[in-house]
C-alpha cells in the first residue's frame, strides 16, 4: 500500500517543479490557477525567483502548496491512488487538498494568511528555531524545562532529531545545554519565527476565524494529522487539526509509524527535495521511499503502484 507525503517549509528552491511544468499541462494549469487566485505572478516567483522573495514565509507557503498540488494531480492523472496521505507542517494543507478535504483555491488563500500570521506573531528577532541531532526527545524536553523561559520541542522528526522553538534567549540556553549533553549537532534555522511553539497561539486563534469561513469536507483519502499523529476522518477533525497545528509540535515520527502500522509499505514524497524521504528511512529502514524527482519512481514505482490503493 502506498502513501503520499508532502514536505513543508524549507524544501523550497527556485525552479522547483520546472521539469514537470515544461512537460505536463495539468501542472501548468495549477500554476496558472494559483496566479489568478492570488492576483500575483506566483508561478514566475516559483520558476525564476528571486530566492529572497520566494523564501519569505508569506510567499513560500502558497508556492509550495502550488507545486505539491500540481504534482499530486499529475500523479492522479497517471493513475496513482494512495491509501493515505500526510504532510509535514505546511505540507498538511497539500495533503488535505489531495484528499479532497480542502479546495485548492481556499487552501491557497489560507496558507498565504497563515504565512503572514506566523511572521507577525512574534516581533522580528525575538524568537527562532534550532535543530538538535543526537539526543532523544525526552532528553530535549527536560533540557528545555531547565533552560527556563519559553522554549520547547516543536518537531519530533525521527529518532534523535528534534527541532526546538521559542524566545531567543531561552532557545540559546537550550541549545547550549544540548551541546553539553552530547548532541552531535545543533543548528539554528533560518526562519522568521518560533513556528509551532505556544508563542504562535495568537496566530492560531486568528487562523481559526478564517477557517470558520471555509468549506472543510470529510477527507476522501485517510489523512494523518501533525499535531495528534492521528487519523482525521471528518471535516470537523480536519478543521480542529489545522488550528491546533499552528501552536503544537509536528509529530512526524509518530505520524509515519501510524502509517506503517496501518499497512503502508511505500511512500512517495510529493514536492521538492528529499527531506521527508530521509526522515522516513531513519524511522524505518525497511520502508520503500520514492521521490517524484527520482528516475526510479518513473521507471519502476509508477507502473507498480498505478491503480493500486
Amino acid at each position: 500500500m502506498l502513501a503520499l507525503v508532502f514536505p513543508g517549509q524549507g524544501s523550497q528552491t527556485v525552479g522547483m517543479g520546472r521539469f514537470f511544468f515544461d512537460r505536463h499541462p495539468v501542472v501548468r494549469e495549477v500554476f496558472a490557477r494559483a496566479d489568478a487566485v492570488l492576483g500575483m505572478p506566483l508561478s514566475h516567483l516559483i520558476l525564476e525567483g528571486p530566492a529572497f522573495d520566494l523564501n519569505r514565509t508569506v510567499n513560500t507557503q502558497p508556492a509550495l502548496l502550488t507545486v505539491e498540488t500540481a504534482l499530486s494531480r499529475l500523479l492522479a492523472e497517471e493513475g496513482i491512488r494512495p491509501r493515505a496521505v500526510a504532510g509535514h507542517s505546511l505540507g498538511e494543507y497539500s495533503a488535505l487538498v489531495a484528499a479532497g478535504a480542502l479546495d485548492f483555491e481556499d487552501a491557497l488563500q489560507l496558507v498565504q494568511l497563515r504565512g503572514r500570521l506566523m511572521e507577525e506573531a512574534v516581533p522580528d528577532g525575538a524568537g527562532g528555531m534550532a535543530a538538535v541531532v543526537g539526543l532523544e526527545a525526552a532528553v530535549m524536553e527536560r533540557l528545555c524545562r531547565e533552560a527556563g523561559g519559553t522554549v520547547e520541542p516543536v518537531n519530533y522528526n525521527c529518532p534523535g532529531q528534534v527541532v526546538l522553538a521559542g524566545e531567543n534567549i531561552a532557545l540559546g540556553r537550550a541549545v547550549e545545554l544540548a551541546g553539553e549533553a552530547g548532541a552531535r549537532q545543533c543548528v539554528r534555522l533560518k526562519v522568521s519565527g518560533p513556528f509551532h511553539s505556544r508563542l504562535m497561539r495568537p496566530a492560531g486563534d486568528k487562523l481559526a476565524q478564517a477557517l470558520s469561513r471555509v468549506a472543510v469536507r470529510d477527507p476522501q483519502v485517510p489523512v494523518v494529522t501533525n499535531a495528534g499523529a492521528a487519523w482525521a476522518k471528518t471535516g470537523r477533525e480536519v478543521l480542529e487539526a489545522l488550528v491546533v497545528q499552528m501552536y503544537s509540535p509536528v509529530r512526524w515520527e509518530d505520524s509515519v509509524r501510524l502509517l506503517l502500522e496501518a499497512g503502508i509499505q511505500a511512500f512517495v514524497e510529493v514536492g521538492p527535495g528529499r527531506v521527508l524521504s530521509g526522515l522516513i528511512k531513519k524511522i524505518d529502514r525497511q520502508a520503500r521511499v520514492f521521490n517524484m524527482e527520482d528516475d526510479s519512481f518513473w521507471e519502476k514505482g509508477l507502473a507498480e503502484f498505478k491503480g493500486v490503493a
